[in-house]
């Protein structure tokens, strides 16, 4: 893929995607109703939009501790952080520019809900109840929901085996993530290709077989037969030297 060492385009469509998640959860805040009642089927039974408000992590996943969400959202800051300055770095080595496509999707998602987290406790008035604070305990909102099936999950599955499970409701912000990752685990050898260029010396290593003795050896054996000619013989004609 082509290589770019100019960052700002990839910050760009990620501030293009933060704007579109954030545009698509205050739609979705001020013109639904949240559960069964204010579904909107879009495509069937199978994929409609279904607003719910998650005080946890991506996909719907919980976390119970009453500072569980503080943590989370302390986490995704230093994440994104941590993003954008290696976003810089690759660029500046010639990274090529798939690589960052893709990881300026999974910052887009990072600071998309890093926002929910930080202040819609506030602007909106949906941190949970209990909470220490509203800030940076604000609920993610989720409204993507692919119903495709839902049930009790077989005892003998590990884990999960006889609890009811249905498919996650996600948001903008948790889809670009997920792509951006699938992206880079499904391209890893174009966008790594020092990764690939180590395993072939290692294999290099193995199948290279062991250099032959060195000749100078040789050479010193053959200077040690060669018989010495002083001054004198070399002044003799040839002839005579025979």
């Amino acid at each position: 893929m082509n290589q770019s060492k100019n960052p700002i385009r990839y910050f760009l469509f990620a501030l293009l995607l933060i704007g579109f998640d954030q545009a698509f959860k205050l739609c979705v805040h001020h013109y639904m109703y949240q559960g069964f009642g204010g579904q909107i089927k879009l495509i069937g039974d199978w994929f409609k939009l279904y607003y719910v408000t998650n005080p946890g992590m991506a996909f719907g996943m919980q976390i119970d501790h009453v500072y569980g969400k503080l943590f989370l959202t302390l986490f995704r800051l230093v994440a994104m952080v941590f993003i954008a300055v290696y976003m810089i770095r690759l660029t500046k080595r010639g990274a090529p520019s798939g690589l960052l496509w893709a990881m300026s999707m999974i910052l887009a998602g990072a600071i998309g809900n890093v926002i929910d987290s930080t202040f819609y406790g506030v602007f909106l008035n949906n941190a949970p109840y209990g909470s220490p604070t509203p800030w940076f305990h604000g609920q993610v909102i989720d409204m993507i929901f692919i119903d495709f099936w839902e049930g009790f999950v077989p005892d003998w599955i590990p884990l999960w085996g006889g609890q009811y499970y249905t498919t996650p409701i996600f948001n903008i912000a948790d889809s670009c993530i997920f792509i951006g990752v699938c992206l880079i685990l499904m391209f890893q050898g174009t966008f790594f290709p020092h990764l690939e260029k180590e395993e072939e010396s290692e294999e290099e290593e193995y199948t290279t077989p062991s250099p032959t003795p060195n000749a100078p050896e040789a050479d010193e054996t053959a200077i040690e037969s060669t018989p010495n000619l002083t001054s004198e013989d070399t002044d003799k004609p040839s002839e005579l030297r025979q």
